[in-house]
């Protein structure tokens, strides 16, 4: 059982916090940043579950989703070790293949994409366009933190490092909830890229007497 019996401890305010394990590291360590851009990802699927038009099916994966990353940012504050004497959270294989399972289920009978997606859709798929861009965020400050710290267990010279399967859990999430935003916005409803090249020209058209040409059907 976890008891949060008062909301402020002042125990930060030299720009330190303590990590799972209760070793002393800054703020600005690359773990903290890690699982602080989990907890905003998290925080994005509770807007999307608060969004009108999330179809369940939707939804209940979602619900599981916003456990298995408290248990991520637990795992990213744990840093690896050999023989630790409480086991720690840690995400694991399963999860990762259930999430791989799930990317299937939700791509199934969509079309082929032709261009990139734009973020937008219906109100519950931008929403989780920004669960998409924040998690890739999140894989790539956790990157940042194996660069630093490693994959091992602590020796008495280095630190514990990361999991890797946390870092994995990251990708597929990210390309999960693209497919879960083509579901949600249907076969019909992407909004496609258009490059450059394609679009409008940006200048109005001129007539020879170098005036802005009106518009006609034929432009």
């Amino acid at each position: 059982m976890v008891v949060l019996s008062r909301l402020y401890t002042r125990t930060g305010d030299g720009g330190e916090t303590r990590l799972s394990d209760m070793s002393v590291t800054r703020k600005t360590d690359a773990r903290v940043q890690a699982y602080g851009d989990v907890d905003e990802a998290n925080a994005h699927i509770g807007v999307t579950l608060a969004t009108p038009g999330l179809p369940e099916e939707v939804a209940e994966p979602l619900r599981l989703i916003q456990n298995e990353l408290f248990d991520l940012g637990a795992d990213l504050s744990t840093p690896l070790a050999a023989d630790p004497e409480f086991p720690p959270l840690r995400i694991e294989q399963p999860s990762v293949d259930r999430l791989e399972a799930w990317c299937d289920k939700f791509s199934e009978g969509l079309p082929t994409l032709r261009s990139f997606i734009l973020p937008g859709g219906a109100p519950a798929a931008a929403q989780l366009h920004l669960v998409r861009t924040v998690t890739r965020r999140a894989e790539r400050s956790a990157w940042v933190a194996a660069e630093a710290y490693g994959f091992e267990a602590a020796t008495a010279e280095q630190p514990g490092g990361v999991n890797r399967i946390a870092i994995t859990y990251l990708n597929r999430l990210s390309d999960l909830v693209f497919a879960m935003i083509r579901f949600v916005n249907g076969t019909e409803g992407d909004i496609l890229w258009i490059p450059g090249g394609e679009r409008n020209p940006i200048h109005p058209q001129h007539d020879d007497t170098g005036t802005a040409a009106e518009p006609t059907e034929e432009n």
